[in-house]
């Protein structure tokens, strides 16, 4: 029988319900070695938090996460608020002894991203961050091609994350004040396309060549006060890089473009094949194997569905009964519960150190913007 580890969780709104459904899915689906309990929900609406808790099986609440972190009766804490918030509460509870999981990207400020490394480093807790799209089956398809040798030396890294909810009539809210966030499509979208980047080359980001960032909507309406309020994060923003083995990758995010609802896509292209991914169909990888020479070489469609085959697909149902975003986070929760007790995870999780990598990128495309010019990555530490 598997052990229990107790969770709390801080944070209530779109990841909070993200980050509940995969605690819950993840015993009958996947098995793990640990099984988590879900033990206390932190949030600031004592109303609906309690109704929260009900509709996802959460034992407590407490609108005081400080109590929380430091329960004697909790071993895991997943800070599920926004980007401002990750921090205090990811500090307190490695200090107090716990395991961290925290949303992306790592925090709201470098800064606040270097302590959380330096906590971390200097913590008993494990840490992970919620790169989901890593489990996608797709994506850890490519991770196993490029790790085979199957693509080679890369070349070239094309990626874009295109959202389209952004414009003018969506409210004012945490997401477009960059105190709060740190930036805006940036470290919404380019969080992952970085981590996934890194994750796919394995190679770290060593230039920033060239930065640029537009802001299109200059002001919101306020909701709660029926005013509208300035805007200050982008819009978009695309930069190129330079990766450590000579590569060179070119990065766009965006949440003005129509009619692009979550088309996070990834290319890589290298010397013996390439590999190509959009979440918008994610169960599908389309792959290249260049020594198919001009009579049959170009793309395949490789439907990542099939168990024994494709990684994670064997928890989940037949061939091309395709899975979901849902998915990725159960994966997730999967792997963490079963490097907890000393398993290997089926692809690498990311902690906060490697976070802390991703954030350094970020950072170097943001000043790399504002002072127009290349960023080296050892000038970012």
């Amino acid at each position: 029988m598997s052990q229990k580890i107790r969770v709390a969780m801080l944070g209530q709104q779109f990841m909070g319900r993200a980050h509940s459904n995969a605690f819950r899915q993840v015993g009958p689906f996947c098995s793990p070695p640990l099984l988590p309990e879900l033990h206390t929900v932190a949030g600031r609406d004592g109303a609906s938090l309690t109704e929260f808790a009900a509709r996802f099986g959460w034992a407590n609440t407490t609108t005081d996460w400080r109590t929380a972190v430091v329960d004697p009766e909790v071993d895991l804490v997943d800070v599920a608020t926004p980007n401002f918030l990750h921090r205090e509460p990811s500090v307190a509870a490695l200090e107090a002894g716990k395991h961290v999981l925290c949303e992306k990207p790592l925090a709201g400020s470098f800064e606040d991203a270097r302590a959380m490394r330096d906590a971390a480093a200097a913590a008993a807790g494990r840490t992970f961050v919620w790169f989901n799209y890593r489990r996608c089956p797709a994506v850890a398809t490519a991770w196993k091609l490029a790790r085979e040798g199957r693509l080679g030396r890369i070349y070239h890294v094309r990626a874009t994350y295109l959202q389209n909810w952004g414009g003018p009539q969506t409210p004012m809210s945490w997401r477009f004040d960059r105190e709060l966030a740190g930036s805006g499509a940036h470290g919404d979208l380019n969080a992952h396309l970085i981590d996934l980047a890194r994750f796919l080359v394995g190679e770290p980001i060593t230039e920033i060549h060239g930065a640029t960032s537009r802001r299109w909507v200059e002001s919101r309406l306020d909701g709660a006060t029926g005013e509208r309020r300035p805007t200050s994060v982008d819009d978009a923003l695309l930069f190129t890089a330079g990766f450590a083995g000579g590569a060179v990758g070119s990065f766009e995010a965006s949440r003005l473009a129509n009619p692009h609802q979550n088309a996070n896509s990834i290319e890589l292209n290298g010397e013996l094949g390439s590999v190509r991914f959009d979440f918008e169909d994610m169960n599908l990888l389309h792959f290249c194997d260049a020594s198919d020479g001009a009579r049959e070489g170009g793309w395949r469609r490789i439907m990542c569905t099939h168990a024994g085959e494709h990684p994670y697909v064997e928890h989940w149902w037949p061939d091309a009964h395709l899975i979901g975003y849902e998915h990725t986070f159960t994966n997730m929760v999967s792997d963490v519960l079963r490097s907890l007790v000393g398993e290997e995870p089926v692809v690498p999780l990311c902690d906060f150190a490697d976070a802390f990598e991703t954030q350094r990128v970020l950072e170097a495309a943001l000043r790399a913007v504002d002072e127009r010019r290349a960023v080296m990555l050892d000038e970012v530490s």
